[in-house]
């Protein structure tokens, strides 16, 4: 008898929630108006897996100007903060001997050249032999090496710029005694920086060269910088187990400084996935369901659908499996309703208006 009582009892639950859907149809009659929802339609949307890290800028190029000679500085071509072309001299030290040298090697070699030419001359009319005309050669290739070490001699004596970009502080004066080894100035490239960062090892394998690269700095709260993978490192780090990778990042304007913190997010395995509104996503336990419209019924029953979720971005995320481009879904007020519910569209949520908008709207300029 006790089990006839509990068989009776399932029996009754089960019928309630096979005509619960029914009684809700019938319950929204004449008189009884629909709930009105707002929906979304789902469709495709260019996504990626995100990575955050920290990373260290670096200017494109970085060198310490340094004299190659013990001189002293007579001129200098360049104040602080100031931005020079490649080539540029920026230091000239004291060269009255090497510049005497180099004009009496410039005779020497003048010289040489018209010997050996007065001689070959002679030895196509047969009035000398081919062995002066080989010494006389060897005279004018002398002299020649003898001219070019006198202007290397010269040139040690210039401070040249080796690549265009901007110096730093200038930290002589004219009539400096400089050394080698004494920084004469910081000369950067900064019109690209070079932005390293670690991640784990584990991530290698999805990591391609030309992947973004999403940079924020406390400097310019409001702003973000992207740039592109360039390289990636050789070697994993054996206590850390993460990997070393560079990204190169823009900078026309000069705003970005060598040495400044950034956080970073690099986006991993970009692709096209269907994305809805976080809004529509109903948790109940382990799973995920979100409230599904039949367009082509009358009156619009809501429709219990399970989901699987990928990927999560700012207010939307990725669904894998249990929708199909195209169908809609309550995207305000799922969490309220119930499978079976009859409903009307207020509005569709195409991601332009906002939500209070939205619900100003007339339903009959949003279903068109």
């Amino acid at each position: 008898m006790k089990m006839l009582k509990i068989t009776t009892t399932l029996a009754m639950i089960v019928l309630l929630y096979t005509i619960a859907p029914v009684y809700r149809i019938l319950a929204a009659g004449p008189g009884m108006p629909a709930t009105a929802v707002i929906a979304e339609r789902v469709g495709y949307e260019h996504i990626a897996d995100t990575l955050e890290a920290l990373g260290t800028l670096r200017a494109n190029e970085t060198v310490r100007l340094t004299p190659g000679v013990s001189e002293i500085a007579t001129r200098i071509h360049f104040e602080d903060g100031q931005a020079v072309t490649a080539g540029d001299v920026l230091v000239e030290l004291t060269s009255a001997e090497e510049s005497a040298m180099l004009a009496e090697a410039e005779s020497l070699e003048d010289e040489a050249q018209r010997q050996y030419e007065r001689i070959k001359s002679l030895v196509t009319q047969s009035t000398a032999s081919e062995s002066l005309l080989d010494e006389r050669q060897r005279e004018w290739r002398t002299a020649v090496a003898r001219l070019e070490a006198a202007r290397s001699r010269l040139q040690d004596r210039l401070i040249v710029a080796p690549f265009s970009g901007r110096v730093g502080l200038r930290n002589i004066s004219p009539g400096t005694l400089v050394s080698p080894g004494d920084i004469i100035t910081t000369l950067v490239d900064d019109s690209r920086m070079k932005l390293d960062f670690s991640i784990p090892a584990i991530y290698l394998n999805s990591l391609r060269q030309g992947s973004i690269v999403e940079a924020t700095t406390p400097l310019f709260p409001k702003r973000k910088f992207v740039g592109t993978v360039s390289s990636v490192d050789n070697t994993i780090d054996p206590v850390t187990r993460s990997i070393v990778v560079r990204a190169i990042i823009p900078n026309e304007n000069h705003d970005l400084v060598p040495g400044m913190l950034m956080t970073l997010n690099l986006l991993r395995e970009e692709r096209d996935a269907l994305v809805i509104s976080e809004e529509a996503v109903v948790p109940r336990g382990e799973h995920t369901f979100v409230l599904v419209l039949n367009m082509g019924s009358e009156p619009l029953i809501v429709e219990e659908r399970k989901i699987t979720l990928g990927t999560r971005i700012p207010g939307r995320v990725e669904v894998r499996t249990g929708l199909a481009e195209g169908e809609t879904i309550i995207s305000q007020g799922a969490l309220k309703l119930q499978p079976g519910a009859v409903v009307r569209i207020q509005a569709i949520d195409d991601g332009t208006r906002s939500i209070n908008e939205l619900i100003r709207l007339r339903p009959e300029t949003t279903q068109k």
